[in-house]
C-alpha cells in the first residue's frame, strides 16, 4: 500500500481526491488548516468537506505548510504528496499579496527544503497549478500567426472593447486551445505564485531525484464546491446568487469564456499523474476540451433552478482577469491516457442536483466586489 499525503486536502478538490484514493487502496494523509473562508467559523463541526473525510476515517492533521513542524509530521512514511494547498482567489490575490505570497511560494518552499535536507521516503510530487500561468492563452491572427497577447488595456475596456487584440499588428484574433508549450504571462498575483510553485518544485524537484508532475487545472466545478466563498468559481457564485433571489452581474459583456472541467475528471487525472510510471518533470493541462462563455453559464444555471432573476450584463471588469482560455488536451491524451468524461451539460446537471440538496448560503459576492471597487481593481 503506498501512502500518500495531500496538503490542501480537505478542500474542494482534495477531499474528493482522497476519498477516491482511500477507497482503491491507498494510505492517505491530509494537512490542512481548515480555512475559514472555505469551511466556514465552525469547521469541525460545520464544514461538510472535512466531515467527509472524517467519514472515510481518513488521517487529518490539522496544520499549516507555513509550519516546519506540520510539514515533518506530515512528510513521514509517505511515497508521493500531492501539494494543493494554496490561496486561490484571482481577484482576492490581488490585494493580498502578502498572504498569497506567503502561503504559496513559501509553504511550497519550505516543503522543498525539508525535502532536500532531511532523511524521507517522498519518490513522487504532483502539483496543483493553475490555467491561470497563460493568461491570455493562445490565439491566431490572420496576418501574423500564432501569437500570445499581453494583459488588455483599460482604455479598450474602458470603451466596452473587451476582446485580446494581436500584440504584433492590434488586429482581431481567434482563439486557440492553449498547449503546455505556450509562452506564459500571468496576469494575477495568484497566477504569478503557481507559475513560481511550477518552477520552484520541477527545478528542486529534477536536483533531488524526486519525480514532479504539474497539472494545470482549468475551472474546476462540481458537487462538494464552496457556496459562499465569493472567490471560488463562477458556478457556485451564481447559483448562491440565485438561491438567495440576487439578480447575476455579469461582468464585461458576458462573452468571456472559460474552460469548466467536472472534478471527476480532474480526480482521474491527477490519479493518472500518481500511477503513471516513469513521469519525470511535466507539465499537463487537465480541462473538457471546450470553451463556454460566462452568459451561457448563467442562462443554463437560471434555467436549472426555474428561477426568475434578472441577468444583467454590467460591463465592469476586475484586473487580472483575462478573457479567454481553454487547454489543449493534446499531451495529457498521449501520455498519461486521459480523456474527460463528464461534458458540461451533463456536469451541470449533477452540481445543480447537490446544490438543489444543500441548504441556501449568505450571498458574499457583493462584499467582495465592494471590496475590489475600494482598492481600484474593479472597473
Amino acid at each position: 500500500m503506498k501512502n500518500i499525503l495531500i496538503t490542501g486536502g480537505a478542500g474542494f478538490i482534495g477531499s474528493n481526491l482522497a476519498i477516491r484514493l482511500k477507497r482503491i487502496g491507498y494510505d492517505v494523509t491530509v494537512l490542512d488548516n481548515l480555512s475559514r473562508q472555505i469551511h466556514g467559523n465552525d469547521p469541525i463541526n460545520t464544514s461538510p468537506l472535512y466531515k467527509s473525510l472524517v467519514d472515510e476515517k481518513i488521517k487529518f492533521i490539522r496544520g499549516s505548510v507555513l509550519k516546519r513542524k506540520d510539514w515533518i509530521n506530515g512528510i513521514k512514511g509517505q511515497y508521493a504528496i500531492v501539494h494543493f494547498a494554496a490561496e486561490t482567489g484571482t481577484g482576492q490575490s490581488m490585494y493580498q499579496i502578502k498572504k498569497y505570497t506567503d502561503v504559496n511560494i513559501g509553504g511550497t518552499s519550505l516543503m522543498l527544503d525539508i525535502l532536500t535536507n532531511s532523511k524521507h521516503n517522498v519518490q513522487k510530487i504532483i502539483l496543483a497549478s493553475s490555467r491561470a500561468v497563460y493568461g491570455e492563452g493562445k490565439y491566431s491572427c490572420s496576418k501574423d500567426g500564432i501569437v500570445y497577447p499581453m494583459t488588455r488595456e483599460e482604455r479598450h475596456m474602458n470603451k466596452g472593447d473587451f476582446e485580446c487584440k494581436c500584440p504584433k499588428c492590434g488586429g482581431k484574433l481567434s482563439l486557440e486551445a492553449t498547449d503546455e508549450v505556450s509562452i506564459i504571462h500571468p496576469s494575477s498575483v495568484y497566477a504569478i505564485t503557481k507559475q513560481i510553485q511550477e518552477q520552484l518544485v520541477l527545478t528542486v524537484g529534477k536536483s533531488i531525484g524526486i519525480s514532479s508532475v504539474a497539472f494545470r487545472y482549468q475551472n474546476v466545478y462540481g458537487p462538494g464546491q464552496s457556496l459562499s466563498n465569493p472567490y471560488t468559481g463562477i458556478l457556485s457564485i451564481f447559483s448562491t446568487q440565485i438561491k438567495n433571489g440576487n439578480n447575476i452581474n455579469v461582468f464585461e459583456d458576458g462573452k468571456e469564456s472559460r474552460d469548466f472541467v467536472y472534478i471527476d475528471d480532474v480526480v482521474d487525472a491527477t490519479i493518472l499523474g500518481l500511477e503513471t510510471p516513469d513521469l519525470y518533470y511535466e507539465v499537463f493541462n487537465v480541462g473538457s476540451n471546450e470553451s463556454i462563455d460566462v452568459l451561457r453559464v448563467a442562462e443554463l444555471l437560471k434555467s436549472r433552478f426555474n428561477s426568475d432573476i434578472e441577468i444583467k450584463i454590467t460591463g465592469n471588469y476586475r484586473l487580472g482577469d483575462i478573457r479567454h482560455n481553454y487547454g489543449s488536451l493534446n499531451k495529457i491524451k498521449s501520455k498519461l491516457t486521459f480523456n474527460p468524461k463528464v461534458d458540461f451539460q451533463k456536469g451541470i446537471s449533477q452540481f445543480c442536483k447537490w446544490v438543489d440538496s444543500q441548504n441556501v448560503q449568505k450571498d458574499n459576492s457583493l462584499n467582495s466586489i465592494r471590496i475590489m471597487k475600494s482598492k481600484g481593481l474593479y472597473k
